[in-house]
């Protein structure tokens, strides 16, 4: 009997319009009503992700920022966070500026970036639909320095997105040598960056202790590298049909694609059952 059922968000429970079945809606809610907890695990800000959760209608905690941070959907209670730190928030940007890329740092709810391009923008042009509360702030900064230094609390971790593919590879090569980091990609063109030992796979056990469910009882879904890591905790790790190979090759299981629905149809083998 499964307890606990994490889905990543972007390739997997969203289609490619990002959006939510109605299919995978149905069946996170019937799920819930036989007693199963869904939950969240995102790259993205708890902001975003909230947003989510309020279409499904999910009530446990969110796991954002892959992993760096775990919180109750409708408190202020935190359950875990971690956070990237100034000096390490600095490695990432030299190594960035580097290669030419524009590193953004986000908090749980807002992107600090030098400029308005490509995640940065997805959110600006997000925003213009939403309502102030699910609007993700966004800050332009013109000074790192005074910008770490007064967020260093709370900057959770470091997304890098380019169209150069081999600039994002170098970059990544070179942020993976940094001793303090944890360095995945969600993408082929990004690079995540937070503190080292965050995962979505760690938080995923965190939650799962903080509901004193047993790993065995814990099916995790995911498409991406940044998903490796709780398909491997999991008592049950599937893929999605349009994983990446690397995703694919250590899932238990492989269900459809996240345009046909793949979530609501693991949820019908494992759970409705």
């Amino acid at each position: 009997m499964y307890k606990l059922f994490c889905t990543d968000m972007d390739g997997t429970l969203l289609n490619n319009e990002g959006k939510v079945s109605e299919e995978n809606k149905m069946a996170i809610k019937m799920a819930q009503d036989r007693g199963v907890k869904v939950a969240i695990c995102t790259g993205r800000l708890f902001t975003s992700a909230n947003y989510f959760a309020e279409i499904v209608g999910t009530k446990v905690p969110l796991i954002c920022a892959n992993g760096a941070y775990v919180r109750e959907k409708d408190k202020d209670e935190i359950i875990y966070m971690s956070v990237l730190g100034a000096d390490n928030c600095k490695k990432v940007l030299s190594i960035a500026k580097k290669y030419g890329l524009y590193p953004h740092f986000n908090t749980s709810d807002t992107v600090f970036t030098e400029k308005i391009i490509y995640s940065s923008e997805v959110y600006f042009k997000m925003n213009k639909t939403l309502p102030k509360e699910m609007q993700i702030k966004i800050q332009v900064v013109n000074n790192w320095e005074k910008t770490f230094e007064e967020n260093k609390e709370c900057i959770l971790k470091c997304i890098v997105v380019d169209d150069d593919i081999e600039k994002i590879k170098s970059a990544k090569s070179e942020l993976a040598l940094e001793d303090e980091l944890e360095v995945v990609s969600s993408r082929e063109n990004n690079i995540e960056i937070m503190c080292k030992g965050v995962s979505k796979g760690r938080a995923v056990e965190i939650l799962a202790g903080y509901y004193n469910i047993n790993k065995e009882e814990v099916i995790c879904i995911g498409d991406n590298e940044n998903d490796i890591s709780m398909l491997k905790y999991a008592g049950l790790g599937i893929a999605m049909a349009n994983g990446e190979e690397k995703v694919l090759e250590i899932a238990d299981f492989i269900t459809d694609t996240n345009e046909n629905s793949g979530v609501a149809k693991a949820i019908e083998k494992f759970i409705l059952i």
